[in-house]
């Protein structure tokens, strides 16, 4: 396959309208390299342990959620260097779906209600909200490594919203709660947004609520997907 029709069919995912204005130039194919697509690998982050393994594999093209280029690049030194050297020496493509693939159907927030098993789910501004019978635990045990912060007394949770990625918004968890939520999952909790938070925050990492779906889409599409969870440890 050519890389123009490989675009083509991930744009059919995740259409490149579903994402946040702030992505704009930050998604879709960031680093070009080889025409003609043989094999495909899928991570959540273009870490450099990632791109080492992908050159292993062969890979002609990496598809990630986050890209490594959030700043305006000014001067390639450092990790820059080292991670685009791996890439376009191996004439390999970077290929990111962020915030688009957030908000596809079959998606980071559909896969994560999904394995939650969230039941008569309905759709917020970012995220879903839906019907469960899980504890803290339950849900830390469901979701890949890091474990899960509670705030708040949560209890058996029945209604859970779940955001992927940094969503704690205090307009999102108010639109949760009109929507009946006991609960609020996501990564990257503020102090204030947790003590005026009026239902219980729950905070996972971005890897534990993002990675699922990648994963999911290697899988689906017949990719190699790379694991490369962070180094997370919780001292009491």
């Amino acid at each position: 396959m050519d890389i123009e029709r490989f675009i083509a069919a991930l744009e059919q995912i995740a259409p490149p309208e579903l994402a946040e204005e702030y992505d704009a130039g930050r998604i879709g194919l960031v680093v070009e390299g080889n025409d003609e697509i043989g094999t495909v690998c899928c991570a959540l982050d273009a870490t450099q342990r990632v791109a080492d393994a992908a050159v292993l594999a062969g890979a002609d093209v990496l598809v990630v959620h986050h890209t490594p280029l959030w700043s305006p690049v000014t001067a390639i030194r450092g990790p820059t260097s080292r991670l685009l050297r791996a890439l376009l020496s191996a004439g390999m493509n970077l290929y990111v779906m962020h915030t688009n693939f957030d908000h596809a159907e079959g998606g980071v927030n559909d896969v994560l209600a999904s394995r939650l098993d969230l039941l008569r789910t309905e759709r917020m501004a970012a995220g879903l909200v839906g019907d469960c019978s899980l504890d803290a635990e339950e849900i830390a045990r469901r979701l890949p490594g890091g474990g899960v912060r509670v705030y708040g007394e949560a209890g058996t949770i029945r209604r859970l919203a779940v955001v992927g990625g940094a969503g704690f918004d205090p307009d999102l968890i108010r639109e949760a709660v009109d929507l009946g939520a006991e609960a609020f999952l996501s990564a990257e909790l503020k102090h204030s947004t947790a003590r005026a938070s009026p239902i219980p925050c729950l905070e996972a990492t971005h890897y534990a609520l993002e990675a699922p779906a990648m994963e999911a889409l290697a899988s689906r599409m017949g990719w190699h997907y790379i694991p490369d969870p962070p180094h997370v440890v919780v001292v009491p």
